[in-house]
């Protein structure tokens, strides 16, 4: 191997490696929920619920938001739990009435993205 192809095998070596960490490192940028309750478009009985959204990441719940638009178009915002695990965001509702709902979520992962969301679900 001559000098030339020896450098220029370092160079393709290193933008190699270059490109691995910004994929990986852009891979995890954003929060990623991995289960929902309630599920998207499931049906629940109301007339109280838990919402509990846990993700891939740590979550910062002080400053992550849940809200509940109502089946009349009022929209309510919930009170996130501050005493959970770090990748987990909780939500007590009460007096849910017959219905379609839309919890709408947005969190500030640990790595400082914001990711958001929504869940449609009905109440029987």
């Amino acid at each position: 191997m001559n000098k030339r192809s020896g450098l220029l095998h370092r160079l393709l070596l290193a933008a190699a490696v270059l490109f691995t960490i910004v994929c990986v490192r852009e891979a995890f940028a954003h929060a990623i929920l991995f289960e929902a309750i309630p599920e998207r478009n499931s049906v629940i009985s109301g007339p109280s619920l838990t919402v509990r959204l846990r993700f891939n990441v740590r979550i910062d719940a002080s400053r992550s938001r849940l809200a509940l638009m109502y089946p009349e178009g009022g929209l309510h915002i919930l009170q996130v739990r501050s005493n959970e695990p770090a990748d987990i965001v909780t939500a007590q509702v009460a007096n849910l009435s017959t219905g379609h709902y839309d919890l709408k979520w947005q969190v500030l992962a640990s790595d400082g993205h914001i990711t958001q969301g929504d869940i449609p679900f009905s109440v029987k």
